[in-house]
């Protein structure tokens, strides 16, 4: 039986990428000289260090700019508050979001259980979804379905077996 996986996953190798271009960009510039500018990363978030919540901003439109570039989907980040560390001196925590939360797969497998046009199952397998059906082409349509609702987070699909 045909069956594919919808997953959310980043390249974590290109956001170490992004990420390095972004801290040689934010210490050649003349506007970040003199000041404590940088981008950290840790295990499944960013830390963006600035000294006012301007240049904080300047380093987040920085970071979007070479996420975009190395064709990281920019809709698996999520801004935390900005918090005061001491000074002037503000840090903010990017998540970088992976995996299918259980509250969108669960979405996604009502919205193949209300088309009754697909003959399609649905199945959540962990943070991803699994879809199977009988025909190639119900598969395809089952795909195209979930790239038109599903907006909010990146998807891809992956393990296409027949």
């Amino acid at each position: 039986m045909p069956s594919f996986d919808i997953v959310s996953e980043v390249n974590q190798v290109e956001v170490r990428n992004a990420l390095e271009q972004c801290n040689k960009e934010i210490t050649n510039r003349f506007d970040f000289k003199g000041s404590d500018a940088r981008v950290e990363l840790g295990e499944k978030d960013l830390t963006l260090y600035a000294d006012d919540d301007f240049k904080l901003d300047q380093v987040w439109d920085v970071l979007i700019g070479r996420l975009a570039k190395r064709g990281v989907d920019v809709r698996c980040l999520e801004r935390g508050s900005a918090d005061k560390i001491g000074g002037d001196k503000v840090k903010q925590q990017v998540a970088v979001k992976t995996g299918i939360e259980a509250e969108l797969a669960k979405q996604i497998v009502r919205l193949m259980k209300d088309n009754k046009q697909l003959k399609v199952q649905a199945s959540i397998q962990g943070d991803a979804v699994r879809i199977s059906g009988a025909k190639k082409d119900s598969l395809q349509e089952a795909i195209a379905l979930v790239r038109k609702t599903v907006t909010e987070l990146p998807l891809q699909f992956k393990n296409f077996r027949d």
